[in-house]
Parts: structure tokens; C-alpha cells; sequence
């Protein structure tokens, strides 16, 4: 194995969303994005005890996670017809229960190890502008439940 010696890219991630079911998955790419984040927050509680010796001791009780994302919304030669994985992502921001999360995973395009699914609240933000400006979203993903490590699917 080489040594790395290479910066890996930002535009790496690739997002995709289950327009099936979780049990019969059909994985699409959500397309057009131009910016991407992913945070896994783990929450720590003081567990520091006279055994210690005074050395602070902290236990991870939990952990949240949460998706970014920008893109340009995709729409026909026609103007009537929008993404129909971006209009899933909208649908659900507007649902309630089931209906409202997004099966998602996301994982390096170029087959690099890193790869996780789980299942996210979106929250559906029109970034507006001015004449001249694209027409851009902003998503944030709330999960519920766990951010699963998966195989990724690119790797060859």
C-alpha cells in the first residue's frame, strides 16, 4: 500500500436518496449539489469520580447527526417539471411521520472506504437572490435513529 500523498477534494461526496423502499431500495443520485457538510456529534457526560485522582473521566451517552446541503434545483426544457428526487426531498420536508424523512446514504465518489445510510428529517430552505441568480436550495438532514457505516457502492 502507498503512502498518501494526495488532498482529497471536497466534491468528493456523493448523496443519494431511496425512492423505493428499504426493502426494495432504489438508490438516486440527488443531483446538482454544490455544497456538502456531514456532522456526527457524540455527547459526552462528566462520569469524573474521587477514583481518579482528580483526572476528569467522561462516558459517551449518545450521538446526533445531521447533512448539509446545496444545490441548484433541476427543472425541464419546459420549466414544469422539477427533480423527482428533489421534489422527494421537498415532499417529505412538508409530511408528517414516515413520510417525512428521507432514506439517504452518501459516500465518497471515487470509492475511498467512507460510506454511511440512515434515515434524516429534511428541512427545506430556498436560498433565494436576485434576478441573475440560480435557483438554489439549502437542505439540512436531521437523523433519526443511526448513521450506519456501509460498504461504499462506488468501490470498484
Amino acid at each position: 500500500m502507498s503512502t498518501p500523498t494526495e488532498t482529497a477534494l471536497a466534491r468528493r461526496w456523493r448523496l443519494e436518496i431511496n425512492m423505493g423502499t428499504v426493502d426494495v431500495p432504489d438508490w438516486q443520485l440527488c443531483p446538482a449539489i454544490t455544497e456538502f457538510q456531514w456532522t456526527a456529534e457524540p455527547n459526552h457526560e462528566d462520569d469524573t469520580s474521587y477514583d481518579t485522582d482528580g483526572w476528569a473521566e467522561n462516558t459517551k451517552t449518545g450521538q446526533a447527526w445531521e447533512v448539509t446541503a446545496t444545490f441548484n434545483r433541476k427543472v425541464s426544457a419546459d420549466s414544469t417539471v422539477y427533480s423527482t428526487v428533489h421534489e422527494a426531498i421537498r415532499a417529505a420536508f412538508f409530511a408528517y411521520g414516515d413520510a417525512s424523512k428521507n432514506h439517504m446514504r452518501f459516500m465518497d465518489r471515487n470509492g475511498a472506504p467512507e460510506a454511511y445510510e440512515g434515515m434524516a428529517l429534511p428541512a427545506w430552505e430556498p436560498q433565494g437572490g436576485e434576478a441573475t441568480a440560480l435557483d438554489q436550495i439549502q437542505c439540512t438532514w436531521t437523523g433519526t435513529g443511526p448513521l450506519t457505516p456501509i460498504t461504499n457502492p462506488m468501490a470498484a
